[in-house]
């Protein structure tokens, strides 16, 4: 490797908004976040689908008539 041209790694503390705190190691020595998987809704489980205009329904409706193709000989 070549010298001076890559960067220093310090020990770094990540902060999110909750106030969950990690270490961990990056170029900058502090750095703050506004969600983390300790606090986001897909980590948690509290996650919820939503299905907007029945999009799903819509999709399944249309794929479901058509029957499958049969592969050529």
């Amino acid at each position: 490797m070549r010298a001076g041209i890559h960067p220093i790694y310090k020990e770094t503390t990540v902060t999110c908004a909750c106030g969950n705190v990690i270490e961990t190691r990056a170029t900058t020595t502090e750095i703050k976040t506004e969600i983390c998987s300790n606090c986001h809704p897909f980590y948690t489980g509290k996650h919820k689908l939503l299905d907007t205009a029945g999009r799903i329904e819509r999709f399944n409706t249309k794929y479901a008539k058509t029957a499958p193709k049969k592969a050529a000989k």
